[in-house]
């Protein structure tokens, strides 16, 4: 399933709609243990049924916002239980202030307490029996490679490592290795002969992807198109990879793919106005909101060393143009006092006390707010680096000057999806999301990622 140019699988969709229906069942029984009767809530006639609607949106949005249908999170029933709570933590929180300013919408507490007891209950169960149902082949689409050599072997390695899977291998067709030579043991090399479309249909294939080493190797074009139209999908590993994991595999980038690729569209003129309304929106609601504590933070900083309050330091933005972005100081004042730019490290000796929290939750990124405002950043996009930084990236890394593409932002896709990077591995990484960000750009996509970026500051992951 596709939406916003964003693949959403089939076994995260079933979860959504099995949770619309606990929540709506959970706030029906609420509301029959308190004032109202369970079906009401199905009257629109009445005030119960925008009472109903509120909560389940509401809890439903803090759901998401706590990554409750990130898959690798659903191993852990620690993290679900965890996540679950916290996500109904806030959703309570929401509703209350929401009740204060519109008193009309209010839910009794005789029926809130039920319907929230009810939800985590039932929420928490539904990730148990997801869990269950997620190990058997039910929901798993069936793929076929073609091809034995490194590209097949990352597929296979991808099947193996996620514990709970979107997808099986039925097996591996070996059209040609190129020069990595054969990397799939035996057992799972499918030795047969006759037409693909025959092999296709033996083994109820959904998608045959096409991971071949060597891209001048000839194509059986006939077979695929014949597969193609009898309604099985037909991928390159580049894409089938971009679609599991959520990133752009750059040892798969070649020119070709960036010209003739679907996505990279944020650039025409309508997308550049919605995003920069989008941006204007996010960050006046965020500069009201967050008053007091910037007005705490600016104070603490002062106190600890009576230094400045804000660090001013050069970044490349859009098209690499240099400009000064803006954060709370969260290190000593003579941290670099050499003049040589270092990436910070865990447990950084020149980070203050007020420092590493307002790190740890990422307060010291407000101010970039005024950068936003500027038109000098975005909300959502590729965090920026300091010039020499991405000199020295841009030399070891292909392809590196593509995620200067869009404007910078205070928040990422790369940033939701993995920790803060400080070497030329983690730098190598978090491009692979920039990419897709900026292939898959869509608001849908910066709302994802605003809503996620909540997870990242209540579950600090590599915050340095």
């Amino acid at each position: 399933m596709h939406l916003f140019n964003l693949h959403i699988h089939l076994s995260v969709t079933l979860l959504a709609l099995a949770d619309l229906v606990i929540l709506v069942l959970a706030i029906g029984l609420g509301l029959q243990m308190s004032y109202a009767n369970f079906f009401s809530i199905f009257n629109v006639s009445n005030g119960q049924a925008g009472e109903a609607l509120l909560f389940v949106v509401v809890i439903a949005t803090c759901l998401f916002m706590m990554g409750c249908y990130h898959l690798q999170s659903l191993a852990d029933i620690r993290v679900v239980i965890g996540r679950v709570m916290v996500a109904i933590v806030i959703s309570v929180f929401i509703l209350s202030v929401i009740f204060y300013f519109v008193p009309v919408t209010r839910i009794w507490l005789s029926a809130l307490v039920p319907a929230t007891v009810f939800s985590f209950l039932g929420l928490v169960a539904s990730r148990i029996a997801f869990r269950r149902l997620s190990s058997s082949t039910a929901l798993k689409r069936r793929i076929l490679v073609l091809g034995t050599g490194a590209s097949a072997a990352r597929i296979k390695g991808l099947e193996e490592d996620r514990r709970l899977g979107t997808f099986i291998c039925v097996g591996f067709l070996p059209l040609g290795n190129g020069p990595g030579g054969l990397e799939i043991e035996e057992p799972r090399i499918l030795r047969l002969n006759g037409p693909l479309p025959d092999i296709a249909q033996r083994f109820n294939v959904d998608d045959i992807v096409v991971a071949l080493e060597d891209r001048r190797m000839a194509l059986p074009m006939d077979e695929l198109l014949d597969c193609r139209l009898h309604g099985i999908t037909v991928l390159n590993f580049s894409t089938f990879m971009e679609r599991q994991t959520g990133q752009v595999e750059l040892q798969s980038l070649y020119p070709s793919w960036l010209v003739f690729s679907e996505g990279f569209g944020g650039h025409s003129r309508v997308q550049r106005i919605a995003k920069r309304s989008f941006d204007i929106a996010v960050s006046l609601t965020f500069l009201l909101f967050t008053l007091p504590v910037t007005a705490l933070t600016a104070l603490l900083i002062w106190l600890e060393d009576r230094g400045p309050i804000f660090y001013r330091q050069e970044r490349a933005g859009l098209h690499g143009k240099p400009f000064t972005v803006l954060k709370f100081r969260s290190m000593r004042t003579d941290a670099e006092k050499d003049g040589i730019a270092r990436w910070a490290q865990l447990k950084d000796p020149r980070i203050t006390r007020v420092g590493a929290l307002i790190r740890n939750v990422r307060i010291d990124e407000i101010p970039q707010i005024l950068n936003v405002l500027k038109g000098e950043m975005s909300f959502v996009g590729p965090r920026p680096e300091r010039p020499s930084i991405v000199s020295e990236l841009s030399q070891h890394i292909p392809f590196y000057k593509y995620r200067h593409m869009v404007k910078p932002g205070i928040t990422g896709w790369a940033q939701i999806n993995y920790p803060y990077g400080a070497s030329l591995h983690d730098s190598r990484e978090k491009l692979k999301f920039d990419v897709y960000y900026i292939k898959n750009y869509s608001i849908f996509l910066d709302l994802i990622v605003l809503l996620q970026t909540v997870r990242v500051i209540l579950w600090p992951h590599g915050a340095r």
